[in-house]
């Protein structure tokens, strides 16, 4: 619903526009004024005939044409003005400033819907209410300050939160950063985050538009909307990072699984993040850091120099980056001795490469170069250079200027000394540049930059899943609750999924049968109590026909026992799958290793369905006990690509599946003639 009278409108009417700059009617005629909006400019305000030099009209209705409207008057005749400048005086786009709507009352929510029934029917884009405005190269419609640099090659801001938007633009200003538009989306009632991302995505010039976004978001309400158009921007060169707040729980939802209990909220939220390829970050320093890092030249690799003319800074930092799994390589050799030579006694390259306080801006220069030609090993320079406030830093700062122009590494400038060396610091940001003042906070952003996964296939793969046999069995399956071991056993038969043998009885003598056909030792179950451990209802290691009656006439006197079950006793290692429903959001799918991994460490990795190959093995290389399934100390690994079939296979399943809301296969058995699943539990909703 966004159209170019929102973007680059030629008249704006602000209504509710007044003298006094300290009302949001006045402040963003000011805002507008400042920013030297070229088009024709109105204002309606019923005491005056003109509001700080512009003209004013007593009504909404006395306007001439105008493609935007701006209100800045209360909430309860926002409805009936916009119904008039929609219908009578042409008004194809609406900013409402205005408060007092469904983010208060119920009251206030009908006067909502009934404002933008008003604006679609007429074909009209609307952007709030409760926001601030939009500002962008072509206009400032906000109401507050301040007020940023624009330029068409900056930043795409987009937040849920005016006031939030405020606070972000303040952090970045302190970093240089500069903004292309600034979208505050307010009750998003039209046009919320997905729309702006999914306009950007549609409209994209990749000369003219700019390559990054960055997004403050409370809530999301279309996942699937945000995951297509964010990954393809960042598949035509855009960089994307987002915040996503008010996204934990307090305490573990009730659950009956090991994956219940693990899934929390923003366990959905990461998994999209992840598998559209937007950085996720946790605070408005972090957001504005990650952006700047996208303003400099492409990182490719992993291996940082550290060129410091002061230790601590160089420690921390180095720190940071190895927590953010970074490499600070050890600097040796004949080169690294070279270096040394060239430098004042005292200067350490090992690396951190320490030029001492009393270095030259000639020494950072003969660094720099020996980073960008010499140091194959080094992929990015990280440049430390405050003042203890006895020296100006002008020369050094224009030798760092010059070098950032010319080298094809990407230097990151942390240029610490704000205060002491305020003019020198602001004069080489003013060269286009931004400035990191603090080495740990850009440590940690760039470590999550290099660690975001590119964008993940959504394409659906059947990968060998019986889809129509799936939804044959799921539509005859009861209405809710949980699958007994057949139907579990039928579902993941028409998915491939390997399971292993059993039989189920209340015969004992068949049951016998069928443990010397498998031959012992065998491992018997309850059926019909969901919780069968806590009862004592799974007996392990059984090895003789006597052991398996006593567990049978046991087990038969429990309470809720229908009947048991047994199975081939496996040795391998054990792993984990689950899966959870998450509403808007689909199956996430959780993967690890079983037993203790997953009940008290919780060392899981999860992803959205469908899952690629990629995002599988990703999933799975990114586990803490990920060297016990590569084969740790000697012991036989488990086999991956069987693993990946397997998770893969689960995805496909569920994504044609969407009445399973949870999924426990615990344990998955890795023998020596591969996979099994050994227990499953599977709960329905339709």
């Amino acid at each position: 619903m966004i159209n170019r009278e929102l973007i680059d409108p030629q008249s704006i009417v602000v209504v509710g526009g007044s003298n006094n700059v300290h009302k949001p009617g006045g402040r963003l005629v000011r805002n507008l004024l400042d920013g030297k909006y070229k088009g024709e400019l109105c204002v309606v305000n019923a005491k005056e005939d003109e509001v700080q030099g512009v003209k004013s009209y007593h009504s909404v209705t006395e306007i001439p044409d105008t493609e935007l409207a701006i209100l800045a008057i209360p909430g309860h005749a926002c409805p009936e003005a916009v119904n008039i400048l929609a219908n009578q005086k042409g008004v194809k786009a609406f900013i409402v400033v205005s408060a007092g709507f469904g983010e208060e009352t119920h009251e206030g929510g009908i006067l909502e819907e009934e404002m933008i029934k008003y604006a679609t029917d007429a074909g009209a884009s609307l952007i709030g209410p409760n926001c601030i405005g939009l500002m962008n190269t072509n206009y400032h419609g906000v109401f507050t300050q301040p007020v940023p640099e624009f330029q068409h090659d900056g930043v795409d801001f987009i937040s849920s939160s005016g006031g939030t938007a405020l606070f972000i633009i303040e952090s970045a200003l302190t970093k240089g950063l500069r903004f292309n538009s600034v979208w505050s989306v307010g009750n998003s009632k039209q046009i919320g985050v997905e729309e702006v991302i999914e306009y950007m995505d549609r409209t994209f010039d990749p000369v003219m538009d700019s390559k990054i976004k960055i997004l403050y978001i409370e809530q999301i309400r279309n996942p699937d909307k945000l995951l297509y158009h964010a990954a393809s921007l960042i598949r035509k060169g855009c960089h994307i990072a987002g915040i996503k707040a008010g996204s934990t729980d307090v305490g573990k939802r009730a659950a009956s699984s090991h994956t219940g209990a693990i899934a929390s909220s923003d366990s959905a939220v990461e998994a999209l993040f992840r598998k559209a390829g937007i950085v996720r970050c946790f605070s408005r320093e972090e957001l504005t850091t990650v952006a700047s890092i996208f303003t400099l030249k492409e990182v490719k690799g992993k291996n940082c120099a550290i060129i410091t003319h002061a230790g601590g800074p160089a420690v921390m930092l180095a720190d940071a980056l190895a927590k953010g799994r970074l490499n600070v390589p050890n600097l040796d050799g004949p080169v690294a001795a070279e270096l040394k030579s060239k430098l004042y006694p005292g200067a350490a390259v090992g690396n951190p490469i320490d030029i001492i306080g009393t270095g030259t801006p000639e020494h950072l220069a003969t660094v720099i170069d020996f980073c960008e030609n010499k140091f194959d090993e080094v992929d990015l320079m990280m440049v430390i250079f405050g003042s203890p406030g006895l020296v100006k830093l002008y020369d050094t700062y224009e030798v760092l200027h010059k070098k950032m122009e010319e080298c094809k590494k990407p230097i990151f400038p942390i240029l610490p000394s704000i205060v002491t060396a305020g003019p020198e610091v602001r004069s080489f940001v003013k060269k286009g540049h931004v400035n990191f003042s603090d080495e740990v906070t850009l440590g940690t952003a760039l470590s999550r930059v290099l660690n975001t996964p590119k964008p993940m296939s959504t394409d659906i793969q059947l990968y060998g899943v019986d889809v129509p046999e799936v939804r044959r069995i799921i539509d005859r399956l009861p209405s809710e609750g949980y699958l007994n071991s057949d139907e579990v056993r039928t579902i993941f038969k028409a998915a491939n999924i390997p399971v292993v043998e059993e039989f189920v009885s209340t015969d004992i003598d068949q049951l016998i049968a069928f443990a010397k056909r498998v031959k012992f030792p065998v491992v018997a179950k309850v059926v019909g109590p969901l919780h069968k451990s806590d009862i004592g209802g799974v007996a392990l290691n059984i090895r003789s026909e006597e052991h398996l009656i006593f567990e049978y006439e046991r087990m038969m006197r429990l309470p809720d026992v229908t009947a048991v079950m047994v199975q081939p006793m496996l040795k391998g290692q054990e792993l984990f799958l689950g899966a959870k429903y998450e509403d808007r959001y689909g199956h996430l799918v959780f993967c690890g290793l079983g037993g203790i991994f997953v009940e008290i460490l919780k060392d899981v990795s999860y992803g959205l369905a469908p899952l690629s190959y990629d995002e599988t093995f990703s999933m799975i290389h990114s586990l803490r006990g990920y060297p016990i399934i590569k084969g740790a100390r000697g012991q036989k690994g488990v086999d991956e690509q069987q693993y990946a079939d397997i998770i893969v296979r689960l995805s496909t399943l569920l994504r044609f599946a969407p009445e399973i809301k949870e999924m426990d296969v615990n344990p998955l058995v890795a023998t020596d003639h591969g996979l099994f699943a050994v227990d499953a539990r599977i709960r329905i909703e339709k």
